[in-house]
């Protein structure tokens, strides 16, 4: 035992000033040396397992030494849980999905749920992990963690969750259907001319671009109007840029345009399209022109169209707010918007690292405003509201077929 306590102080005075691989070479230097039942006393003096002092003593008999800066070979080491699990992130992303939050024009943001929940049902999904790797993969996602508690933002509508869930649970049986389902929304105006536009972008150092000192034009300014239309089953943008007004007709125009353009291509034995839209605007839930214009496109495609609107002050939860204006506004930061041509080159090669792919044209047609749908109009409107809040969820069906 005298062996083993002198060994033991001889270990301790040089211990921490060694890494990994010399306390392995080391110990299994001393082993060597102590002869028969050397690894044993070296393991009781120092701690080091048996199995490391034995790789130690074979990499001292077989002369390895690895690369420069290496402590351990290529490839050792425990493996990425998101490489062990491939299927990880993809379930993580569903679960959390449904509860996504944040500001739409910002890549952060955050869920009211607690990494001990999504762990635990991740695990149940057999896909085991602890909470503390759930925060680090949410992180890495750009989610900020909250608590389970409900958040309140401003006067909620009583059906507000309750909404939340019907479009949640529409969206994914139509998805399973195979069947489209866009997202669509106005994006902000935007001045056409040399004006500031938020943000910074990388130029030569002392050389920013010079733009108009003041941003109060004039109102023959011309304007753009950004409407889109976002793919959810196939992660695809398209845009219609208006140069006119954002009225109801434009944005059924724009729908059609994505229809006529994409996804007749891409839903060739599609009978209905779901669409999810805020509640005002020039898709509104009250406007009459967008659901009067709305049967002209289902009796022109024969399509069945089945619109869900969120409740009042929360557009920022429509997935193209997420999914494709924030990108659009990171990839035109600080660039002055002074031509149309500009805003469509530049919404044409917005991009994301899971895919994303955005198409976009100009409309330059005519939307005049004060356009009044009448009674009679709206008589044949072949709508059908839903038993729950029939006046966000309802089915515009066709009339003749096309």
């Amino acid at each position: 035992m005298s062996s083993i306590a002198e060994l033991s102080q001889k270990l301790s005075s040089i211990w921490p000033l060694l890494d990994e691989r010399t306390r392995r070479i080391m110990a299994a230097s001393e082993a060597i040396g102590l002869g028969y039942g050397g690894v044993s006393m070296v393991h009781l003096a120092c701690g080091l397992s048996r199995k490391a002092i034995a790789k130690g003593i074979r990499e001292i008999q077989k002369g390895e030494c690895p690369s420069a800066g290496r402590i351990r070979r290529p490839g050792a080491g425990r493996k990425n849980i998101t490489i062990s699990d491939p299927d990880l992130l993809a379930a993580l992303d569903r679960l959390i999905d449904s509860g996504t939050r944040g500001d739409p024009e910002s890549p952060l943001r955050w869920i009211c749920k607690s990494t001990r929940t999504v762990a635990a049902e991740l695990t149940k999904q057999d896909h085991p992990i602890s909470y503390v790797k759930v925060a680090q993969l949410l992180h890495e996602q750009n989610y900020s963690l909250q608590s389970n508690r409900k958040t309140e933002e401003g006067d909620d509508h009583p059906d507000r969750d309750a909404q939340f869930r019907h479009i949640n649970n529409c969206v994914k049986k139509t998805l399973a259907a195979g069947m489209p389902v866009i997202s669509v929304d106005t994006k902000k105006k935007e001045l056409i001319g040399n004006y500031n536009n938020d943000g910074q972008q990388w130029l030569p150092t002392k050389q920013p671009r010079k733009v108009n000192g003041h941003d109060f034009p004039d109102p023959k300014v011309p304007r753009a109007f950004p409407y889109g239309i976002y793919d959810l089953g196939r992660n695809v943008g398209f845009v219609n840029v208006g140069t006119d007004h954002d009225t109801g007709a434009f944005a059924v125009a724009s729908i059609r345009g994505w229809w006529r353009f994409e996804g007749r291509h891409l839903y060739p034995r599609a009978c209905q399209i779901v669409i999810t839209a805020d509640g005002g605007g020039s898709n509104g839930s009250r406007l009459r022109l967008w659901k009067l214009e709305l049967q002209k496109l289902a009796d022109e495609t024969g399509l069945s169209l089945s619109v869900c609107h969120f409740p009042p002050g929360t557009s920022k939860w429509n997935k193209i707010e997420h999914r494709l204006f924030s990108f659009i506004s990171s990839n035109w930061r600080g660039e002055p918007l002074r031509d149309y041509e500009t805003i469509v080159n530049l919404i044409s090669k917005t991009t994301t690292a899971k895919g994303l792919k955005v198409t976009c044209r100009l409309d330059r047609r005519k939307y005049p405003t004060g356009r009044k749908v009448t009674d009679e109009e709206m008589q044949r409107v072949n709508l059908k509201r839903n038993t729950f809040r029939g006046n966000w969820n309802y089915v515009i069906n066709p009339n003749t077929r096309a």
